[in-house]
């Protein structure tokens, strides 16, 4: 935002991760400042993130265990991302998941992102269930958000760097510090249910 002459501090910024970018550069840009500017700033962006700072991205350990641990139990996995269908690819290269997922969403397939269900909807019908039978596992409040517009129950993880209180307060039904602790405590989880 500062190389494009918006003074948007790091907080300001942190507190809408989560969000898909049709949703969070509005919060900082005026419409005519997306029209003059918004195509440049998000390529800017990308490029940036993908040569600067997608080299040093390092999945939590536990992640490929706990999904192999809901595989076991019978259940599919899906990714329902904000991101763009490459970045999510890769995401799940680096996380070592690509074979345990089933199916997988991203904002290219989406009207809208997060924190509208519009992601969690299309998966949905991917996998061919209902909201009430699947249980999402989010790390900021616009998953939760997103997915209880579905009807989706959420389990909130907090590795997202945002509060419990938060998580809950968007609607997270349980809350662990993160993915090695759901998967410890599996057996006493919505996952479980």
């Amino acid at each position: 935002m500062l190389r494009f002459g918006h003074d948007v501090s790091f907080e300001q910024v942190r507190s809408q991760i989560g969000k898909g970018g049709d949703k969070l550069i509005p919060v900082f840009l005026s419409a005519d400042e997306q029209r003059d500017h918004g195509k440049d700033l998000e390529e800017w962006r990308g490029n940036r993130f993908k040569n600067e700072y997608l080299p040093l991205v390092r999945p939590f350990s536990a992640v490929p265990d706990l999904l192999r641990r809901v595989r076991d139990a019978g259940l599919r996995i899906a990714v329902a991302s904000s991101a763009k269908k490459d970045e999510v690819g890769q995401y799940l290269d680096i996380a070592g998941i690509t074979d345990l997922v089933d199916v997988m969403t991203s904002s290219d397939e989406a009207e809208e992102s997060k924190p509208a269900p519009d992601i969690f909807d299309i998966v949905l019908k991917k996998l061919k269930v209902e909201g009430a039978d699947a249980v999402a596992i989010g790390d900021t409040p616009y998953d939760a958000e997103a997915a209880g517009k579905a009807k989706i129950a959420t389990i909130g993880v907090l590795c997202g760097g945002f509060t419990a209180n938060s998580l809950r307060q968007a609607g997270c039904a349980e809350i662990y510090p993160g993915p090695a602790a759901l998967f410890a405590r599996f057996r006493h989880s919505l996952l479980a249910r």
